[in-house]
């Protein structure tokens, strides 16, 4: 099992991502992993810096860690094409640890660009295309592509890795797993579902199989709640709010309801290990092997040390 933590580009400004990745392996992470966003999902969080410029921050600052973005969309803020080469230039100054994870994306992010926010199908028809492009220009040479979404032009790319990155695509349930297993070399979930990761296999997906597990670390519970309350109460609502609105101010609205109940319910909160262990257990279980651990607690430092002191080697037991 690899263990990873999340960068949330939403929640800090770009140097003190920089910061938390380096402290990240310092502490004893296998890598990390950095949304990409155009927008944070609450203004509480306000920042969004440009992940790949970031990422490549780390890289320059880091000697083993694996990086990963989690994830982006490849279809209407970025070309395909534009993705294909900032991967390939990534695998590279990173020496090979690299992993590009993408997805179908969220309104929340990729309507800025003014080409609209595509239905559920059209979004996934649109994710094919962008990985075959991908595929195409890491084979190297001079490549077009005529989809019903996508199109390429004569493009190729001069400075390709001889290993290509591996591809993580993000899954939530048949249809999706099976693309990831078709296209991607790996999956990426965000939930405990056993049936994702059996839809994964047997679509014939062997790869590395990503999942975020949402803690929220403090000194008392009381403070974890109230951290995810103002800053990450967004996560309860569920992957089709998630996905369709449009900006900050309507996550705002549509998380008001959230309750101190409903915080508990998803996420491990407070200081004690056992609690944020048994979470992480049921991802394991469900039969995930990258875990990813996004905490939305107020303390970075006071996590990464949690994590070096009190669960880096009861998780890793757990494997």
């Amino acid at each position: 099992m690899q263990i990873g933590y999340k960068l949330a580009s939403e929640g800090f400004g770009p140097q003190e991502i920089i910061r938390q990745a380096v402290r990240a392996e310092q502490v004893g992470f296998d890598f990390v992993e950095m949304s990409d966003h155009f927008h944070p999902w609450l203004d509480a969080q306000g920042h969004s810096s440009f992940t790949w410029s970031v990422l490549g921050a780390i890289a320059a600052r880091t000697s083993n860690l694996r990086l990963a973005t989690g994830v982006t969309c490849p279809t209407v803020r970025y070309h395909p094409a534009i993705i294909a080469q900032a991967a390939a230039t990534m695998a590279l100054i990173s020496d090979g640890r690299f992993t590009l994870g993408v997805g179908a994306g969220e309104r929340l992010n990729e309507h800025v660009v003014g080409q609209g926010f595509p239905s559920v199908r059209g979004r996934h028809e649109r994710l094919r295309e962008a990985l075959e492009i991908i595929r195409l220009l890491w084979q190297g040479g001079y490549q077009s592509y005529e989809g019903r979404h996508l199109h390429l032009e004569d493009a190729r790319l001069f400075d390709l890795p001889e290993t290509p990155p591996v591809i993580a695509v993000a899954a939530s349930g048949e249809e999706s797993a099976r693309l990831a297993a078709e296209l991607g070399d790996g999956m990426f979930a965000t939930e405990p579902e056993p049936s994702i990761v059996d839809h994964y296999r047997r679509a014939g997906g062997s790869g590395p199989r990503y999942a975020e597990v949402p803690l929220a670390w403090a000194t008392d519970e009381q403070q974890a709640v109230q951290a995810v309350l103002r800053t990450s109460r967004w996560m309860v609502t569920g992957w089709k709010v998630m996905s369709e609105l449009p900006n900050p101010v309507n996550f705002d609205a549509a998380s008001a309801h959230v309750e101190e109940k409903h915080i508990r319910e998803l996420f491990a909160v407070g200081p004690d290990p056992q609690a944020h262990l048994d979470k992480v257990r049921s991802y394991v279980a469900a039969g995930f092997d990258h875990i990813v651990l996004q905490n939305a607690g107020p303390d970075p430092d006071g996590f990464l040390d949690f994590f070096a002191g009190d669960l880096s080697g009861r998780l890793r037991a757990t494997s």
